[in-house]
């Protein structure tokens, strides 16, 4: 049975509460159940739901999809979420089972993968319908669920999902728990309760539960409950640096975001423009702990609203990274679109913002990042009334540089992730590409620019003291000579990586019958010129035009050959694998590289 709740709005009891918003003879959902709403729609004169938009990916919210999709509707989906709708395959392949101390309810999603419409990003405005809707990132219930607001018949309705379920009541506290003991959920409920207090609602409509028509009464006692049970666990201190960020002034015109997971800093000009040197998470709850999917892992503009009011800023302009690791660009999208920031990057690294597929190193972002300006190495670069430069700074990733100017005449170089206040050089990764001379590098490069302070990822800025970068060059000499100490290198020098051949793409997507390219990148690991042959390794009933190459390649030099590969028409696979098998001289090296290809 279909309950009217206003003129143009009507609510179905299913597994899920299913909210349908009338235009004429065609209805948006919010929200599907098991889909048992469609047979009744007919009864209120509707032919046809052009749209479902989903609050979060559990699977009583949407366990029918797969009939919305058979009748034509676009289901629309949260854009953290959209992979436990659209990949759920890849997703349930994948979660680990054994030995399993992530917690979140992710496995409480859609059994098959549902084809999607489109992402429903947060802050974003959609028009559906006839009715304008606001995503309002609302993470507590599941870390990537929303709330959709819309007036509907003169009020300003908010489809809440499950984060409220009633005055001072929540659906589930299980589901709040995301990692092992966890109550990541409980705060982000708290802060996603507050941001929807105070944006004057007349009506709350619940996923579970009762339509709550005094918003601030339901909320102020789950407010209430939830501070006590942070406090009964000795966490309400967490509780309050997440929803409070804290700028630290390094100087007048030089912010320290200090409980960002990877730090992050504003640089002020007069006229009220603001430029950000990384923006990852806001807070080590934005990263969830439990999980490396896209769902665990969610940016915030709590600190920019901070920003805004602590200090008058009145555009996010530019954000600058200092590499692409995700704690320090995740944020990097979102400001583009909300706040209608650019993104700079450095030459050196800007194809792996907008290519980051084509690339196996760790710590990447999920999406593409536009680069607005590239910015060359070692050239003044103006920004209002500053004067900037990025250098090459590779070590902790080969994919990095460090950024240098003078604010309120102190000379400032950021690094990144390079090393640690005291110097010491732990912060290599062999798969960031990391080579044995990085460190003696870098510290040419401090002792080049003589830094009065130096602001780093993930420790406190750091006045440097005399006899700072004696001690960064010879302990990465040091270092180096380690390396060449351990490493076989007068008879094969595979690099500190480990490796001698790289597949760009990595990943791959392609459709049956459509012919493919890939390079290979082979080095040459001997000390002499040799003939190398690569062959491509493919799955059996796959066709390639040639499947072997061979070149020469002067000593410890990279050399590019390309391969092209077709899949059988039909077939559909997600994450097929291929390889390329390296010979250089007549030593065997085997399959030095692989790449995935996903068939559509």
């Amino acid at each position: 049975m279909l309950e009217q709740i206003s003129q143009h709005l009507y609510r179905y009891e299913d597994t899920c509460h299913v909210y349908v918003i009338k235009n004429g003879s065609e209805a948006v959902l919010i929200d599907f159940g098991s889909g048992a709403v469609l047979e009744l729609l007919a009864s209120i004169g509707i032919k046809k739901v052009s749209d479902v938009l989903m609050t979060h990916h559990h699977r009583d919210q949407g366990q029918g999809l797969d009939k919305a999709v058979a009748a034509g509707s676009r289901v629309w989906v949260p854009h953290h979420e959209q992979d436990l709708f659209a990949n759920i395959d890849l997703h349930w392949h994948g979660r680990e089972i054994y030995v399993n101390y992530n917690v979140r309810q992710d496995k409480f999603s859609v059994l098959e993968p549902i084809p999607i419409a489109g992402t429903l990003k947060d802050y974003a405005n959609h028009h559906f319908g006839g009715y304008s809707f606001n995503v309002v990132p609302t993470p507590g219930h599941t870390s990537g669920s929303i709330t959709l607001t819309a007036v509907i018949d003169g009020k300003l309705m908010a489809f809440t999902g499950d984060l409220i379920a009633g005055p001072g009541k929540v659906w589930s506290m299980s589901a709040t728990q995301w990692s092992y003991n966890g109550c990541e959920g409980v705060i982000h409920t708290l802060c996603s309760l507050a941001i929807l207090r105070n944006m004057d609602l007349d009506m709350l409509l619940p996923s579970h539960g009762e339509r709550m028509v005094h918003p601030s009464s339901a909320i102020d006692p789950l407010t209430e409950k939830l501070e006590q049970l942070l406090r009964l666990r000795g966490q309400y201190s967490d509780y309050e640096n997440f929803k409070e960020p804290e700028y630290r002034e390094i100087t007048p015109h030089l912010l320290w975001n200090a409980r960002s997971f990877a730090n992050s800093y504003v640089l002020l000009s007069k006229s009220g423009k603001a430029l950000l040197i990384d923006y990852g998470y806001s807070n080590i709850y934005q990263i969830f702990t439990a999980g490396a999917d896209r769902a665990s892992r969610r940016p915030s503009l709590m600190p920019i609203e901070r920003l805004k009011q602590q200090y008058g800023v009145t555009k996010i302009d530019v954000v600058i990274p200092t590499h692409y690791h995700d704690d320090h660009v995740a944020g990097c999208n979102l400001l583009r679109d909300v706040e209608g920031t650019e993104t700079w990057v450095a030459d050196n690294f800007a194809v792996l913002f907008e290519n980051p597929s084509h690339y196996n190193v760790p710590c990447l972002w999920y999406d593409p990042i536009p680069v607005d300006r590239r910015l060359p190495l070692d050239t003044s670069i103006a920004w209002e009334e500053y004067d900037i430069r990025v250098y090459e700074q590779p070590g902790h990733t080969l994919y990095a540089v460090a950024i240098s100017f003078e604010v309120d005449g102190k000379r400032v170089l950021a690094i990144g992730d390079q090393q640690n206040n005291e110097g010491q050089l732990n912060n290599y990764v062999y798969q960031n590409r990391f080579r044995t001379h990085d460190y003696v590098r870098s510290a040419e490069l401090y002792g080049k620019l003589k830094p009065d302070a130096i602001i780093s990822g993930h420790w406190d800025p750091l006045w440097v003291e005399e006899g700072y970068f004696d001690k960064l060059m010879r302990d990465g000499e040091r270092l180096k000579q380690l390396h060449e100490e351990l490493l076989p290198l007068e008879t094969i020098d595979l690099q500190a990586e480990g490796f001698c051949a790289w597949i760009k793409p990595y990943q791959i997507e392609t459709s049956g019958g459509k012919t493919t390219e890939v390079t290979v990148e082979v080095l040459n690991p001997f000390p002499s010129k040799e003939k190398v042959t690569v062959r491509l390794i493919i799955p059996s009933g796959w066709n390639a035009d040639t499947k072997e190459l061979q070149l020469y390649i002067n000593p410890r030099s990279v050399e590019t050959v390309r391969f092209a590969f077709t899949a059988p028409e039909g077939s559909l696979v997600k994450r097929a694998r291929i390889a390329a098998d390296i010979t250089i001289g007549d030593r065997k090296l085997g399959q030095q590289a692989e790449a995935l290809v996903t068939v559509n």
